[in-house]
C-alpha cells in the first residue's frame, strides 16, 4: 500500500508541477511620446500607490522591480523606495503624494524638494498600483496525528496586475504607461505529506514589469 501510494504521489507530482510551473503574463505598454532619453548618470525612483489601503501596493513587488531595474546590461540608477520616501518626507508619503503631474509640478515648487531632486538627479517617476490576490480557491486538506499523516488536494489561482505609469520630471508630463497581468494556478497534493506546487505570479509579473521598463526608457 505504501508503495502504491508513493508512486502515485511521485506521477501526481511530477504532472502538477509542469502544471503549476507555468504562468501566463500579459504585457500593454503605450506611449504618449517617443522623446524619452534618460542619461548615463540620470536616476529614476519607483514608487507603489498606498492611498487605498485595501489596494496598497506591496513593498516586496517594489522592491523586486527595483532591483531587477538595477541588474543587467541595460540597468538603470533607481533610487531605493524607502531611502527616497525617508529623504523626503512628508512629501511623498500616501496620504501627501501626488497623485497626478500637475500636483507634482506645485510641489517641486518648494526649494527643497526641488534641491533634493536635483541632488538625486531623477528624470522619471515610476508610480506602480496594483497587487497579488488569490481569486479562486477549492478543496481541502486534513491531517491527523501519527502514520496516517496528511490527505487531500488543494488547488487555487492567483492573479497579478500591475500597472505603471512613468512621469516625466524635466517636462512636467506623463510619458506613458506600462499594464501587465500575470495569472497562474498552483496545487497543494498530500498523500501523508503536504507538497505545495506553486506558481510564481508576482515574480513572474516582476520581471515582465522590469523588462518592459528598461525597454522603455532604453
Amino acid at each position: 500500500m505504501i508503495i502504491y501510494l508513493s508512486k502515485f504521489l511521485f506521477i501526481l507530482i511530477i504532472g502538477l508541477n509542469i502544471v503549476a510551473c507555468n504562468t501566463i503574463t500579459v504585457i500593454d505598454e503605450h506611449k504618449t511620446t517617443t522623446d524619452i532619453q534618460l542619461g548615463d548618470k540620470e536616476s529614476i525612483v519607483l514608487l507603489g500607490r498606498r492611498h487605498l489601503s485595501q489596494h496598497e501596493t506591496e513593498l516586496d513587488y517594489i522592491s523586486c522591480v527595483g532591483k531587477q531595474l538595477s541588474t543587467g546590461e541595460e540597468r538603470l540608477n533607481v533610487i531605493p523606495e524607502q531611502q527616497f520616501l525617508d529623504s523626503m518626507y512628508p512629501y511623498f508619503e500616501s496620504s501627501t503624494a501626488p497623485m497626478d503631474v500637475q500636483k507634482l509640478d506645485k510641489l517641486i515648487q518648494h526649494p527643497n524638494i526641488s534641491k533634493k531632486l536635483e541632488d538625486y538627479k531623477i528624470h522619471y517617476f515610476i508610480w506602480i498600483e496594483g497587487n497579488t490576490k488569490t481569486i479562486d480557491k477549492s478543496g481541502a486538506i486534513s491531517c491527523a496525528g501519527g502514520p496516517a499523516g496528511c490527505f487531500g488536494f488543494a488547488i487555487w489561482e492567483d492573479e497579478a496586475i500591475y500597472e505603471a505609469k512613468i512621469w516625466d520630471l524635466k517636462s512636467i508630463s506623463v510619458t506613458g504607461k506600462i499594464h501587465t497581468e500575470t495569472q497562474g494556478t498552483s496545487f497543494l497534493p498530500a498523500v501523508i505529506l503536504p507538497i505545495p506546487l506553486l506558481a510564481h505570479v508576482k515574480s513572474d509579473a516582476c520581471d515582465g514589469m522590469a523588462t518592459q521598463i528598461k525597454k522603455f526608457l532604453n
